[in-house]
């Protein structure tokens, strides 16, 4: 029984995972949102426990952080609604999916290992970056997007030098990771999906 399919040659297969590749970086483009709303949450987060912790001396200073739950519930909401207008995923657009949930699971445990093991928080921020340095660097990979692989490899960097210095100037250190590797590309990525566009 003859097959309909024609075989692909090698430079046709190279040529649909580049389509691909490039749908999903459209795609993604236009879900900067997730970089930028997170980068942004994140950002605010460090400095405004900064100020209040060492400015401010503000004992209650952590507080700050309860917003990260708001950002999980809007991430939800806009999540779900993009899902119903997308029809096909690509094996690049489940990889991110699988990627990202993983290291939000990461976050998680991470904050119940320092509040329910009541150890220092001390390196908490050290980890964080260096999940950021994973996370955006592995996806600027998928995406072939240099912004996010570089933003992840000064996140490694981040993290390493990050060790030497209190808690207080590791938020900041910390503010600085998410601006280089979450909002500089994110909005990057904004960019390229509106010129692409026009």
């Amino acid at each position: 029984m003859e097959t309909s399919e024609k075989e692909l040659s090698p430079q046709e297969s190279l040529q649909l995972i580049q389509t691909m590749i490039n749908k999903t970086k459209d795609s993604v483009a236009d879900d900067s949102f997730y970089f930028l709303l997170w980068g942004w949450l994140v950002f605010f987060c460090c400095i405004a426990e900064f100020i209040l912790k060492v400015y401010l001396q503000y004992p209650q200073h952590y507080f700050v952080w309860c917003l990260m739950p708001v950002g999980g519930v809007i991430s939800g909401i806009y999540g779900s609604r993009q899902s119903k207008k997308k029809r096909v995923k690509s094996f690049v657009d489940e990889a991110l999916d699988y990627l990202w949930i993983a290291l939000a699971m990461a976050f998680i445990v991470l904050i119940f290992i320092n509040v329910l093991g009541q150890t220092s928080w001390q390196s908490v921020l050290t980890y964080y970056i260096l999940l950021y340095g994973i996370g955006t660097f592995v996806s600027g990979k998928l995406l072939r997007f240099r912004p996010l692989i570089i933003g992840g490899l000064i996140n490694f960097v981040l993290a390493a030098v990050s060790v030497k210095f209190s808690y207080d100037y590791q938020l900041l250190i910390g503010s600085l990771a998410i601006l280089i590797s979450y909002i500089i590309p994110g909005h990057l990525l904004r960019i390229r999906h509106q010129q692409q566009k026009n």
